[in-house]
């Protein structure tokens, strides 16, 4: 029986429910991450005594499971987009909205689906923006085309906003450290295209630069959308 299924224990002194126990554990991850997150933790929080949450949630993946539900209904719209590419556009911008509120969650995004109410109400937007357009299987491809773009643009986004906290260091202080080791090395000239982008290429910001990839993902799934069957 899953978390979801499995009814919860009625109120005891000290009223809990899962509801009170994942807005804390969710707070927790939003502090420290997800190493900062465990039953006694969470039940410090709530001042409660660590074995009554065992009588709600089994297990940390569990608890893991229904903080990842929790955030993906800031994911949802609140209308469908009727459009396709606006649709899977404002899923995929929401999608990093939610994980730069929760920088958490890009660890535990590209898993196995989320089977919470949540999640499976963003799965459905997301097939739905595409259903009739063609067969199952090239919904199904494309849907895993654009999540695979996002997700791994949303990871690296939070990795490196991870790194500056760690290190104290913003990505211009960073580049201005590393600069004259980057330069020795490019002077050598045997890095000419890396050189050639180091030189000409045009800076963008993280946001701009995740909204143009999902551009040209749209753009080739629109191009396989419109191909006949082969």
């Amino acid at each position: 029986m899953t978390v979801w299924d499995r009814p919860e224990p009625p109120t005891q002194p000290v009223p809990l429910d899962r509801e009170r126990i994942v807005a804390a554990a969710v707070a927790l991850a939003d502090e420290g991450g997800l190493e900062a997150v465990s039953l006694r933790k969470v039940a410090a929080r709530l001042d409660a005594g660590p074995m009554r949450l065992y009588r709600y949630i089994s297990t940390k993946e569990e608890l893991f499971d229904l903080m990842v539900d929790e955030v993906q209904a800031e994911i949802l719209p609140e209308e469908q987009p009727g459009d396709w590419r606006e649709a899977l556009r404002v899923l995929a911008h929401r999608t990093r909205q939610t994980a730069l509120r929760h920088p958490w969650l890009a660890d535990l995004l590209g898993g196995r689906p989320s089977l919470g109410p949540n999640g499976l109400a963003v799965t459905e937007a997301t097939l739905a923006a595409l259903d009739g357009l063609a067969d199952v299987d090239t919904v199904m491809r494309a849907v895993e085309t654009v999540s695979s773009y996002f997700i791994g643009a949303i990871r690296r986004e939070i990795a490196n906003l991870r790194a500056e906290r760690a290190t104290g260091m913003s990505k211009r202080d960073w580049q201005r450290a590393h600069g004259p080791h980057v330069t020795r090395m490019l002077a050598t000239g045997r890095y000419p295209a890396l050189a050639k982008a180091v030189h000409d290429g045009t800076h963008v910001d993280a946001e701009e630069s995740f909204a143009t990839g999902l551009e040209w993902v749209l753009d080739a799934v629109a191009a396989r959308l419109g191909r006949p069957p082969a």
